[in-house]
């Protein structure tokens, strides 16, 4: 099957973009970062009556630190190296640190909408209108599945239990994240991150020849990566409603991450980096590409599911619950394994239908 060249560039449209186009990028998400914290800092005291929302603080300043961590490492040879490869570790603690508080909340939410939804529960209605979305993207897939009567009246036995342990288990994580990510923004390390971010806003080391340089070559890389890890994903599994394969791997007891995860997360992470890079190339005249907005929304649904469905097993190996929780969640784990079956049909239907209207 042919492949599409994303091409981030055109040569038609005017002058090469250079170190300078980069340059004016990374202080832009500087900028946004020293704004974000400003905010965030600002509505820590939001239930004082703040009107800022400090979630949405949270996620401005996770977002420029992803931005720039993204750019410093596909455009790392027009950079200082030293600099360089001392701040992109740095960012990356501070985004895996910053994320994880709301990713524990989503994942609840997640995991309860399911139960509702599996046992026949009354929804609250925007549970209700979540359920559905996430609903018509498996009965895109031709996964839709109703519960047997008789086995939703099990599953209803437990689905109650089941969801007060998710609870404890997930908003007690949620706490020790939210705590570790106040002690990492009260430390030395993080005001050394912020210092340097700073300086970022008005001052890039760029290399000596990096102003002159054409961003377009490192852009062209961060695409070819891309490509490569969608060319070794198994489509044509994906392509299928149903992967036993995968099912059955997910449904053993083995606590291990599961196989064919791994490299799923991975195109994620590179389509993410391409995106970046496409935004520091044509900054806020870049065209939207709807392909590549449709194939993230998938990978980001087949993250959260994957994620949601390892929590739910996690809970099913809790000593001594009752038989009908157990129950109870290993329907639910089966249920979010069905949910990463059907991202990947999203996704697989995406690339591949554009890929071929192009050839």
């Amino acid at each position: 099957m042919a492949q599409q060249h994303l091409d981030p560039t055109d040569p038609t449209a005017g002058p090469a973009p250079t170190g300078d186009a980069l340059a004016g990028y990374l202080r832009a998400q500087a900028t946004e970062f020293l704004r974000a914290l400003r905010q965030h800092r600002e509505t820590g005291a939001a239930a004082h009556g703040g009107t800022e929302d400090p979630v949405d603080a949270a996620r401005a300043l996770r977002r420029s630190v992803r931005r720039i961590s993204g750019s410093l490492h596909t455009f790392r040879p027009l950079l200082e190296a030293d600099w360089s490869e001392g701040l992109r570790p740095e960012l990356a603690w501070l985004s895996g640190t910053l994320s994880m508080e709301h990713a524990y909340a989503a994942r609840l939410e997640r995991l309860l909408l399911a139960l509702h939804r599996l046992s026949g529960a009354a929804a609250f209605p925007a549970q209700a209108a979540a359920t559905a979305g996430m609903s018509a993207a498996v009965d895109a897939a031709g996964g839709g599945r109703d519960t047997p009567t008789a086995d939703r009246g099990n599953l209803t036995v437990g689905a109650a239990k089941a969801g007060a342990l998710l609870e404890r288990q997930l908003t007690l994580a949620r706490t020790r994240a939210h705590s570790t990510a106040l002690q990492a923004l009260g430390s030395s390390r993080f005001h050394a991150v912020a210092d340097t971010v700073a300086v970022l806003a008005s001052e890039v080391p760029l290399t000596a020849a990096a102003h002159t340089a054409d961003l377009r070559p490192q852009a062209a890389a961060a695409e070819e990566r891309l490509t490569d890890a969608v060319a070794v994903l198994p489509l044509v599994t994906a392509g299928s409603p149903y992967n036993a394969e995968a099912l059955i791997h997910g449904l053993s007891p083995d606590p291990s991450p599961h196989p064919q995860d791994a490299p799923w997360h991975q195109v994620r992470l590179l389509l993410r980096l391409h995106r970046y890079a496409r935004e520091a190339l044509y900054g806020t005249q870049r065209p939207i590409d709807v392909r590549l907005l449709t194939a993230g929304q998938a990978l980001d649904r087949h993250r959260d599911a994957s994620e949601a469905a390892a929590a739910a097993a996690s809970a099913a190996r809790t000593p001594r619950i009752a038989p009908a929780t157990a129950y109870a969640l290993g329907v639910l784990h089966a249920d979010q394994r069905h949910e990463v079956e059907a991202a990947r049909f999203a996704f697989q239907q995406c690339w591949q239908k554009q890929a071929v209207s192009t050839s």
